[in-house]
């Protein structure tokens, strides 16, 4: 083990459950992540068998533990360890699906989430238990057939991988700040501090606004409608207004300080970035920013919620886009810190997952 055993959830205040055949369920834990320790990984021990609790520490034990789940053909798995961990899973899980893959022609088994990751995005949408209770009643759930519901959700394609949202511009450069924030203030007695909801803070407060206060945040940017389909701008009310957008034709062209996209409404932490992602199926929303820092920031309870919508916002649906600026943005693809790029293509992938949720109602 990487970290040393901790006190366990007492096993005799969780149900035992022997999951049927149709119930089976594996679940897979990344050891990297902040979450997954010795005490998570006993107290799951208690109501996994030890076949089907699986530690990954690297992309080599990943793709290794994926061929295992489709050898075994569990119908069921828990990613444990954040956005990352799941997008992680769910690429080699098309490679190894993929018509020359290995297991061509399987179906992909459903997927649940933990919220073990820093930010959680995904586990706000499905609504996962928080805790240690939360996590454990959840597998026990679904091991004892008793998952209130399922969500299909659409991911998207970009370079290649498959992620449930990506974007260029301040939401990019937050999370290169907050690399940096790790990477520089998150040692010693700071660590656990400058790792989670405190890091973003300090990134927000030391890096982020004081470079847009001093920097300008407008740059020139082109954004064209792929060929896949057209594309609608979208009403505050979430419904499509104006004349369709045609393939080929321009979505926008002027000053922005953002241009992002995804098909599920979180980023972490319950921040509701995208209040129309997974409304409408095969389509991503595209949100474009025009705004200040300032105004941000006296706004952002009402963002964060996903109930304000400012001129500066524009709201669109479509299946595929190409994004030119005129200079380098930062780059975040499903949370992580990509670097810095001047364009970048964005559609929505032919594969979709099939989401548990534990909240009841599903598409």
């Amino acid at each position: 083990m990487l970290v040393q055993p901790l006190r366990s959830v007492d096993p005799r205040q969780v149900p035992s459950v022997s999951g049927s055949p149709e119930n089976k369920v594996a679940v897979l834990l990344n050891t990297n992540a902040r979450r997954v320790d010795a005490r998570v990984v006993k107290s799951l021990s208690h109501v996994v068998p030890e076949q089907d609790l699986f530690l990954s520490r690297s992309e080599l034990d990943c793709k290794r533990i994926i061929q295992t789940v489709l050898e075994r053909n569990y119908p069921m798995v828990f990613t444990g360890g954040g956005d990352g961990t799941f997008q992680g899973f769910v690429n080699e899980m098309f490679r190894q699906l993929e018509p020359r893959g290995r297991f061509s022609g399987k179906r992909a088994p459903r997927i649940g989430v933990l919220k073990l990751g820093t930010g959680n995005g995904l586990a706000n949408y499905v609504n996962a238990g928080a805790g240690d209770d939360g996590i454990l009643q959840d597998v026990v759930r679904a091991r004892a057939g008793e998952v209130p519901g399922y969500r299909r959700m659409d991911l998207l394609q970009v370079d290649g991988k498959r992620t449930p949202f990506a974007g260029l511009g301040v939401d990019g450069k937050l999370l290169n700040d907050y690399i940096w924030v790790k990477s520089n203030l998150a040692k010693g007695m700071l660590k656990r501090v400058m790792s989670g909801p405190g890091g973003y803070l300090s990134a927000v407060a030391f890096k982020t606004v004081p470079h847009y206060l001093t920097n300008s945040t407008w740059v020139e940017c082109e954004i064209t409608n792929g060929r896949a389909g057209e594309a609608y701008r979208v009403g505050p009310d979430g419904k499509p207004m104006g004349a369709p957008i045609a393939p080929g034709e321009k979505i926008f062209q002027g000053q922005l300080m953002m241009a992002a996209a995804a098909t599920m409404p979180f980023y972490g932490y319950g921040f509701r970035m995208f209040p129309f992602a997974g409304e409408r199926r095969g389509m991503m929303q595209l949100r474009l920013g025009q705004l200040h820092a300032p105004t941000i920031l006296a706004n952002l309870p009402k963002l964060w919620t996903g109930r304000w919508f400012p001129e500066g916002l524009q709201d669109f649906y479509a299946q595929e886009v190409h994004i030119r600026f005129a200079r380098a943005m930062p780059f975040q693809v499903g949370g992580d810190a990509a670097g810095y790029r001047d364009e970048v293509k964005l559609s929505v992938a032919q594969e979709s997952v099939e989401l548990l949720d534990f909240h009841g109602a599903m598409h």
